[in-house]
């Protein structure tokens, strides 16, 4: 017996699918940006106090 899902069943399954993967896509893009901002900001909050530093005992 061999299934054929090549009609409108099959383009609203795959349509499912992707916009799923999408929607999973974008949501683990944004928890990567949330957690891994303040591994750059503090840093680079770092050398703007040592260049602020720098300049005024210069």
């Amino acid at each position: 017996m061999e299934h054929s899902f090549g009609g409108p069943l099959g383009t609203l399954i795959a349509g499912l699918g992707m916009g799923a993967f999408y929607a999973a896509l974008i949501w683990i893009n944004m928890l990567l940006g949330l957690f891994l901002t303040p591994f750059f900001i503090i840093p680079m909050t770092w050398v703007q106090d040592a260049m602020a530093a720098r300049k005024k005992g210069a």
